[in-house]
């Protein structure tokens, strides 16, 4: 079952296509990762998803809703994760999560929200007294408390230690076992590599790509490079560069290639110096994708 289906989604400012026909669907339960440049579309289709943006042209259903038109009920179902919150730095971390709890028919209780997301021993201290990595966990707290079904995350690690940011994703983590289903934006791709089920890629207003991690890009985007170095020249049955020393092959069969050159290095009495297979990064993959070094 699907939480959200999106066909066909255009968004125009002006003369202006900011989203271009898109389509996907994001399973129940599931963390989605929607990556792409500045502009590229991104922050539209997910304000369209909220219900905060008009579409021009398209379908879009979320928990069987379109977020469009959808009433307060809808409001219910979902909870929203903004890079801040803007707290009152006077209240209390309990006192924080109660205020916004009253804004729901059936929430969690504080007790239990705050252990989702490990502030319990803090439900006492003041929110001016918390850490930037504290205060993001209360972020994620206000935006669960109302115990939605799906749970959008925008950036939810900007400007985290690296310590702050894996304790971070553990809480993400948690959320997923809760049968909670997520739409995480994110500049880090390690992130995205460790959190998201399914990652789409979104360039010029339009899905580039979209599958798990393992298949983002397609089988010509994730071909491995065989490198080495070598005494001798390998053999001809592949098409190897030769630059600074080093013998390089980009291949979709690596057993192959590596059989084929052990059994020449036998044969021949040859060293294999530095023999590496490297695959390319979920960042490589977004990179050529896009053309462009952010998200």
């Amino acid at each position: 079952m699907n939480a959200v289906i999106v066909a066909g989604l255009v968004k125009n400012y002006g003369p202006d296509r900011a989203v271009d026909g898109i389509d996907f669907e994001i399973a129940s339960g599931e963390v989605f990762a929607l990556l792409g440049p500045n502009g590229a579309g991104k922050t539209t289709t997910v304000e369209i998803l909220e219900g905060h943006r008009s579409r021009d042209a398209g379908e879009v259903s979320v928990l069987g809703m379109d977020p469009g038109t959808a009433g307060p009920f809808y409001r219910q179902r979902i909870g929203i994760v903004l890079q801040s919150s803007g707290f009152e730095p006077n209240l209390t971390v309990s006192e924080t999560v109660s205020m916004y709890r009253s804004y729901y028919e059936t929430p969690m209780a504080v007790d239990q929200v705050l252990a989702v997301v490990g502030l319990r021993e803090r439900k006492d201290s003041r929110v001016k007294t918390l850490s930037g990595g504290q205060q993001r966990r209360l972020d994620l707290a206000l935006g669960l408390v109302g115990d939605p079904d799906l749970l959008f995350l925008d950036e939810p690690t900007t400007g985290f230690d690296p310590s702050a940011r894996r304790q971070a994703w553990e809480v993400v983590s948690n959320l997923r076992s809760l049968g909670k289903t997520i739409l995480l934006t994110t500049h880090y791709m390690d992130e995205a590599e460790y959190l998201a089920d399914t990652v789409a890629v979104i360039s010029g207003g339009a899905i580039v790509s979209r599958g798990s991690v393992s298949t983002l890009g397609g089988p010509e985007a994730r071909r491995a490079t065989v490198s080495f170095r070598a005494t001798g020249r390998p053999p001809a049955t592949e098409d190897w560069k030769h630059e600074g020393g080093v013998f390089s092959v980009v291949t979709d069969d690596t057993t192959r290639v590596l059989n084929q050159l052990t059994s020449w290095a036998l044969s021949e009495d040859v060293q294999l110096i530095g023999l590496e297979v490297t695959r390319p990064s979920l960042e490589d993959i977004y990179l050529s994708l896009t053309g462009d070094a952010g998200v």
